[in-house]
């Protein structure tokens, strides 16, 4: 296991989010990961709560993993948005799951890669978004997803899953899209990797998330993201 050493003098930061949390008591394992993971949950998921309620007395990111409609057509489970839906809706059904796991600080799309590419669904999900103070990570299951025009109408914080860590949960796989995570989190300062609670992720991840900090990288929490990107467009609107 090799990295290069890294060739920035100012750190960099990298976000793991662990996704697909909830429906196996196993899952817990996830939360055994070092550092400032940060964990999404199913809604309404036999163990989402009971697991959601431990990460976040450890102090951990929680954030809502909203299933949404995709192209293939899959069973997308409890809490689920799809187009069909009225504004009320879903309203109802984000409502609901944040009224399970109210420490949530954003959410994430689970599939979604039909209901992402529509207005009318995403602009009621940004509107609820904006009026209880949450923000959204894209999990970019499509290119043309239109998440990120509509936070910027309704004024929602928004970001994007840069790398799945885990699409294939051999070692050699996994180490590779670490790899890849920590050049663009090089490259442009910051980076979201998107990994599931899988056996064999948690195994790879406990080998590989010290190296961060050897390649002058730090994990955060996926709001630290946020707070900083803020406060960077403050700095730059004060100096215009």
């Amino acid at each position: 296991m090799i990295f290069p050493l890294a060739f920035s003098a100012h750190s960099a930061k990298v976000a793991i989010i662990i996704d697909d949390i909830g429906y196996r008591k196993t899952d817990q394992n996830a939360l055994t990961l070092p550092g400032k993971i940060s964990y999404a949950f199913l809604p309404h998921t036999p163990f989402a709560k009971e697991l959601a309620e431990q990460a976040n007395s450890s102090k951990k990111d929680v954030l809502l993993h909203i299933p949404m409609e995709s192209t293939s057509g899959k069973l997308l489970g409890p809490g689920a948005i799809t187009s069909e839906m009225s504004e009320e809706k879903i309203n109802a059904q984000l409502a609901h799951a944040l009224a399970e796991i109210p420490f949530a600080v954003g959410i994430n799309n689970h599939m979604g890669s039909h209901l992402t590419k529509l207005r009318k669904p995403m602009a009621s999900t940004m509107k609820f978004l904006k009026q209880h103070q949450l923000f959204f990570i894209d999990s970019m299951t499509t290119s043309q997803s239109k998440t990120r025009a509509l936070a910027h109408v309704y004024g929602v914080p928004h970001l994007q899953r840069h790398v799945f860590l885990d699409n294939h949960t051999d070692a050699h796989y996994i180490e590779q899209q670490f790899k890849v995570l920590i050049d663009k989190a090089q490259l442009d300062e910051f980076a979201i990797g998107i990994a599931h609670p899988h056996p064999e992720t948690i195994t790879a991840l406990k080998q590989l998330i010290p190296h961060l900090a050897a390649q002058n990288i730090e994990l955060v929490p996926v709001s630290t993201l946020f707070n900083q990107l803020n406060n960077t467009r403050t700095a730059q609107l004060t100096s215009e």
